[in-house]
């Protein structure tokens, strides 16, 4: 039955784009990809009729189900059930043909869990405009592949089908990404803090309060000899810089001046879950960077957390998934940066006790705490908190690590608003 509703919704989606002709801007890449497409999406939405994919709908299955509409509500909350399917594909061809403000832009993630999703999806659904946000090091997923060459090798495919009209949007930063650029035909713009980026970021800082509590980041986007300030308020990071700027390069693909795009990202906010700013208990601050995490995201989470000042800096580590045999040096890496930057450290997970003995090579021991899930951990977090602490929480999703936030954040009941993994569906999971 899985097979032939994937059948039938893959025609479909086809059949979408063949009658309505959208542009397809398609994301990929291990760290970012949500952020960059909702950047992207700001700049666009005030310029074009778009559709955004939501959450993580990344695959053989979520990229048609955006395709065809906004699904992601129901599904989401609904699961996915069998009535679900049945909707869809009935509203599907009942809509083919039949609707007068159809996207002109279809921006939409395409994500990669084991060797073949991206080249299935860019078979069946060619962008027009790639973007490339980074691969790392050690990059999450990686168990699925042979080496995070491989995984690099399966990235490249969203650009090796593009033709001379297209444009391929690469991150300069990243070695692995901004050499792909010659694998692709399309023409190809770059975003970055490198010297050369087409879209290159400059003067980055952290927005403080008036008593020094981090209020957003402020930076600077060039293109060529000019420049544009941009400000965003809630959430840090150079991800967010990074996300920025894939959207500006985005912008000028599709006729949007360096002006209206910092116009435009004035209004985005950043999402639930990536390095999120929330008030705490005990007039405490959480950097919530709770959706998932792999090296190169949890490395980035503790140099942003290195540059802000605090009475005292909690990190709250769970396990990073689906690393292979690159889970231990990993995260003992992991272990080594936050025990030169935290006054304690809580670990959650079998994996993140190898933060916690890493981390004891600079940390004393007794400021190092493990926990086997997200439940125990929380409350000793709860007791530890004291004014003025700045507490970062970060692992991967199954690690369900948002728990140890709602259990920290000054108001609970604004969880639904301000936290990850907030449906129905995930709630069911507990």
């Amino acid at each position: 039955m899985r097979t032939i509703f994937k059948l039938i919704l893959r025609h479909l989606a086809k059949s979408y784009i063949r009658r309505y002709k959208p542009m397809i801007v398609a994301i990929t890449g291990n760290t970012g990809k949500t952020s960059t497409k909702e950047a992207i999406a700001a700049v666009l939405k005030e310029h074009k009729r778009i559709r955004v994919s939501a959450g993580n709908l990344n695959n053989e299955w979520g990229v048609p189900l955006n395709i065809l509409g906004d699904w992601s509500g129901a599904y989401y909350e609904k699961g996915g059930t069998l009535g679900f399917w049945l909707g869809v594909i009935w509203k599907g061809f009942w809509g083919l043909g039949r609707q007068k403000n159809y996207p002109e832009i279809l921006v939409l993630e395409y994500g990669a869990e084991k060797p073949g999703d991206i080249g299935k999806l860019v078979r069946d659904f060619k962008p027009h405009v790639a973007v490339i946000t980074a691969v790392g090091e050690i990059p999450v997923h990686v168990e699925y592949f042979s080496s995070p060459e491989e995984l690099a090798k399966e990235k490249r495919k969203l650009i090796e089908t593009l033709t001379e009209k297209d444009w391929a949007v690469l991150n300069a930063d990243d070695e692995m990404v901004s050499g792909m650029r010659t694998a692709t035909k399309a023409q190809v713009a770059t975003f970055g803090f490198a010297e050369g980026a087409h879209v290159r970021i400059t003067n980055f800082d952290f927005k403080l309060g008036s008593t020094g509590e981090p209020l957003g980041v402020t930076f600077k986007l060039h293109q060529n000899e000019s420049f544009v300030p941009v400000k965003i308020e809630g959430s840090l990071g150079k991800s967010q810089a990074w996300s920025a700027a894939a959207a500006a390069a985005v912008g000028l693909i599709f006729g949007i001046n360096m002006v209206e795009s910092s116009s435009d990202l004035a209004l985005y906010k950043g999402l639930a879950g990536r390095l999120k700013i929330l008030k705490g208990i005990r007039h405490s601050i959480i950097i919530d960077d709770t959706y998932n995490s792999s090296p190169a995201s949890a490395h980035l989470a503790l140099e942003t957390l290195k540059g802000l000042t605090a009475k005292r800096k909690i990190v709250v580590l769970g396990d990073m998934l689906e690393l292979g045999t690159y889970s231990e040096d990993a995260h003992r890496s992991l272990g080594n940066l936050a025990g030169t930057i935290a006054d304690w450290i809580i670990t959650v997970g079998s994996r993140a006790k190898f933060i916690a003995d890493s981390a004891g090579n600079q940390l004393p021991k007794d400021r190092i705490l493990s926990f086997n899930d997200s439940q125990e951990a929380k409350q000793k977090v709860q007791e530890l908190i004291q004014e003025g602490d700045l507490i970062l929480v970060k692992g991967s999703q199954g690690m369900r690590m948002e728990k140890v936030v709602e259990a920290v954040m000054a108001d609970p009941d604004q969880k639904k608003h301000l936290l990850v993994r907030q449906s129905e569906k995930w709630l069911n999971k507990e």
